[in-house]
């Protein structure tokens, strides 16, 4: 058997072709690090490295050998891989590829594979083949099409679930249009936790929301190390443009904080959230005890909500207290109730207009008004 394109090409670069692969359909403009990057998001495959690129005239593409610092089994990685910054997907090929691949549908050219034969026909005789059942019934062929479609059906990119973020410029006050430090963080934070995007497309999507000196900032961050992790970026800007304060100073003053007057019971609450948060970030107060600080300083700070704390029993609740989204829901439907109480209530007083008389004055009639005459009974 004629020894296949991976193999050639791994003896002539002195690579072990069981921890090596074949990419095609990669565009000529693709860098090697974008195609390493891309390629490591398979766990499968370890750390990547490139060692080789040909370009393939037919697909006008790049085919492109990497070495895997894990062994590479051609049943435990997709056929294909979507490149972290879009566009057309890549086509894998492994060491076992060309040996169970039915000749007629996979050519000996390694060249002209690119545009005569789809992944999907590629692989079924691959997956027909493996694990086949006695008689080739049809439960048979129904669970080798069940695990091609299991193998190749992959989630759609990521398309817009997350906007944009908002500029930030790091300039005080605040420029209109752009957004303060903590929500920018919030945003950023929200984006990096929950995003299913690479961690070079997080990068990305962070840097172009930076402008002016916290683009500076960024920049720093990306000169002392390029593969420094979003958080990084987030921090690095915390630090350079947040408050100074120590864990112990957020603390204190987060036990400073006071209902003002006039404020409502459920904005007081955002505030004390807002302001726990951050103390929680910087490690001034462990997450564990986060509802029980919240629901304390609530007890401690609302000096204009007394009667509200009574009827939500706060401090019977003091042991298992709420979390901030059930608290503040409590509040609001009670602040409603109160709200609802007083629009229905009775006025106190009455005012009561006495009767008059019609009197002359200067030949002119007009209506005097006399409070009402005391009588009193003759004895």
């Amino acid at each position: 058997m004629a020894m296949s394109l991976l193999e050639n090409w791994c003896t002539g670069e002195g690579l072990d072709a069981s921890h090596a692969l074949v990419v095609k359909q990669v565009p000529v403009e693709t860098t090697v690090r974008h195609i390493e990057e891309t390629l490591m998001t398979i766990k499968a495959l370890g750390r990547v490295r490139v060692r080789g690129r040909m370009f393939n005239p037919q697909s006008q593409s790049l085919i492109v050998l990497c070495e895997c610092s894990e062994r590479v089994h051609t049943k435990t990685i997709p056929l294909d891989v979507p490149p972290i910054e879009g566009g057309e997907l890549w086509t894998l090929h492994g060491p076992a590829d060309e040996e169970n691949v039915n000749p007629e549908k996979r050519q000996t050219d390694p060249l002209s594979q690119g545009s005569s034969t789809s992944t999907e026909e590629a692989a079924a005789p691959e997956m027909l083949s493996a694990n086949p059942m006695p008689g080739n019934s049809a439960e048979s062929i129904i669970r080798a099409v069940g695990e091609l479609l299991a193998k190749t059906m992959r989630p759609a990119q990521e398309s817009n679930v997350f906007r944009r973020l908002r500029a930030y410029s790091g300039i005080s006050p605040t420029p209109p249009g752009e957004e303060s430090l903590d929500t920018w963080m919030e945003q950023a934070q929200l984006m990096v936790d929950e995003s299913d995007c690479s961690i070079r497309e997080k990068r990305k999507r962070i840097v172009e929301s930076l402008k002016g000196p916290a683009l500076e900032i960024a920049q720093a961050v990306r000169t002392d190390d390029p593969d420094a992790s979003p958080e990084e970026y987030i921090e690095a800007l915390e630090r350079a443009f947040g408050s100074p304060e120590s864990p112990e100073d957020l603390y204190f003053s987060f036990r400073a904080l006071r209902q003002s007057a006039g404020e409502s019971l459920s904005d007081f609450l955002r505030r004390v959230e807002r302001k726990l948060t951050k103390v929680v970030q910087r490690g001034g107060i462990t997450p564990n005890l986060r509802d029980s600080a919240r629901v304390e300083q609530l007890l401690r700070g609302a000096t204009e909500s007394e009667i509200l704390l009574l009827q939500l029993r706060l401090r019977e609740r003091k042991r298992n207290p709420p979390p901030f989204l059930t608290l503040l829901n409590e509040i609001r439907e009670e602040e409603f109730q109160q709200s609802v109480r007083k629009k229905n209530m009775a006025p106190s007083a009455r005012s009561i207009v006495s009767p008059g008389y019609l009197s002359t004055v200067n030949g002119k009639g007009c209506w005097r008004h006399e409070p009402p005459a005391m009588f009193s009974i003759p004895g």
